[in-house]
């Protein structure tokens, strides 16, 4: 194992080596915001007016590294703590920084870096707990065992809307399976990637290991392109759109390459006529316009029974009129601006197109008339299941509210989308709660009850299935995706006896 990681650590140094870049596209807010008293804070971070957009060992991206990174997986476990402890010093302004360069409210920034901590403290036990089972050899003096090494290099490249998390889930788990990873994150965050970069590689050299255990890149989709088809990465984990994912794994597969894919969701939450309403309408308020409607476990599909169409759209429309818009760093504000100005349009074309297919504004709908990337919380009535924009995820916060008849219409509507990362039913039948989660039942990744379909649980493997991509990170046994099984049967007899009683004399 030891040796393995050697060379890999090097090897992922020389893919680093040719791209030493300075993260000059924030440099603009960077210039103006770090001198003045309001944003000193980003000097705690490590930042400055010109940061390196690369890191591998050295900020810039020069130079080799021929250590290792220690091989007992609790030692392991030890660098992850230090890690979590670091970013636990560092939540405040890490958290502000996530909500200043990405958009969303500060105290999903916080909550973001919390993800980070919460996923390290989970990594600690589970470095001691890795491994493959002894099983029962059918031959006499014969055992039979699983054997669980590391994959070698982990190329992560993550999305702007959770800048720091995703990484956390990814960068966690390789690390106590024995791993060093390559970050390429959003090119829209280059600034978050530096600040967590500083923080990781202070842990390692403070444990005299190469800060390139956990190497970083800045860019834009030449490098994720590079890293999708370079050999090297022995498992590359794409988070971003269902589009770009699907190149990403037709390169990497190319190759005959792992992957894990966190793609895109076009997810729903069902309101049965025995649901307690209470329940609901802060559920489908929260699932639908946290984040500005811009998480992968966003509801984008609200489907109520006919009984209670009515009431739950009435109470759900008042709230969104309460939801408090504004300044995502003022403490009251639950709903900040977009990412980008792309997105406000895609939000503006998905509006028009609702409109054609039959859809009825209810409330929202509209560009708000102030600086940034601000659009109103729209839901959109009237819409058949089956209308193209509706089967169509968009990442702005948008809620298509349909009117259903029967538990095996709703049933067929959740599972129809291309895309089957969440879903969640409301209900208090405990017989449809079951059909829900059985074979007949949802076909998501992620199936709730009474609770919405964003916001889930680091203990827990996060991902989806069909064109979400497959892939699971975090919790349960998502750590296997990070290493390579070997069965390996040990013969301490002196005896050769062949499997299945087979003779060969």
């Amino acid at each position: 194992m030891q040796r393995c990681l050697t060379v890999t650590v090097a090897r992922h140094s020389r893919l680093l080596a040719h791209r030493a870049v300075s993260v000059r596209q924030a440099a603009a807010m960077s210039s103006l915001l770090i001198s003045q008293p309001k944003y000193s804070w980003l000097k705690e971070l490590g930042l400055s007016e010109d940061n390196h957009g690369v890191y591998n060992g050295t900020w810039g991206g020069s130079g080799e590294v021929d250590n290792c990174m220690v091989a007992n997986a609790p030692k392991r476990g030890e660098i992850v703590r230090q890690i979590g402890d670091a970013l636990r010093k560092k939540i405040k302004v890490l958290g502000s920084l996530v909500s200043l360069e990405m958009g969303k409210i500060y105290v999903e920034g916080v909550g973001e870096v919390q993800e980070y901590v919460d996923v390290c403290d989970y990594a600690v036990g589970l470095s001691r707990m890795i491994g493959g089972p002894i099983l029962p050899s059918e031959r006499p003096g014969h055992a039979l065992i699983e054997q669980w090494n590391p994959v070698g290099l982990v190329g992560i490249i993550t999305a702007f809307n959770f800048p720091v998390a995703v990484y956390g889930w990814n960068n966690a788990i390789a690390l106590i399976c024995g791993n060093v990873c390559l970050w390429k994150g959003a090119p829209t965050t280059p600034l978050t990637s530096v600040a967590v970069t500083k923080i990781v590689a202070e842990v390692l050299e403070q444990n005299n290991l190469p800060g390139a255990i956990c190497s970083m890149t800045c860019g834009g989709a030449d490098i994720g392109t590079a890293m999708a088809k370079d050999e090297r990465v022995d498992l590359l984990s794409f988070t971003g759109s269902t589009h770009v994912g699907k190149m990403v794994a037709m390169m990497v597969q190319e190759r005959f390459g792992r992957q894990l894919l966190e793609l895109g969701g076009n997810n729903a939450i069902i309101v049965f006529e025995d649901a307690d309403l209470n329940l609901v309408v802060p559920s489908a308020v929260f699932a639908s316009v946290g984040t500005a409607g811009q998480r992968c476990t966003t509801t984008r599909r609200l489907m109520l029974h006919e009984s209670v169409h009515d009431t739950v759209v009435e109470r759900v429309a008042k709230a969104y009129k309460q939801v408090r818009i504004g300044d995502p760093w003022d403490r009251n504000t639950l709903y900040g601006p977009l990412h980008t100005k792309q997105a406000v349009e895609q939000y503006l074309a998905a509006i028009e197109k609702a409109k054609q297919q039959g859809g009825t504004l209810i409330c929202g709908g509209k560009v708000m008339d102030r600086a940034g990337n601000y659009v109103e919380p729209t839901i959109i009535t009237g819409l058949p299941h089956d209308a193209s924009i509706v089967q169509t995820e968009t990442f702005v916060p948008i809620l298509y509210v349909l009117k259903f008849k029967t538990e095996d219409e709703a049933f067929a509507w959740n599972n129809e989308v291309k895309q089957g990362l969440s879903s969640s039913i409301f209900t208090k039948d405990m017989g449809r709660v079951f059909r829900w989660l059985g074979p007949k039942g949802s076909d998501c990744g992620i199936v709730n009850v009474n609770i919405p379909t964003s916001g889930a649980e680091i203990g827990g493997a996060f991902g989806g299935e069909k064109h979400t991509g497959g892939g699971r990170e975090s919790g349960s046994d998502s750590w296997k995706q990070y290493m390579r099984r070997s069965t390996c049967t040990i013969n301490y007899s002196k005896d050769l006896p062949l499997a299945q009683g087979i003779k060969f004399e």
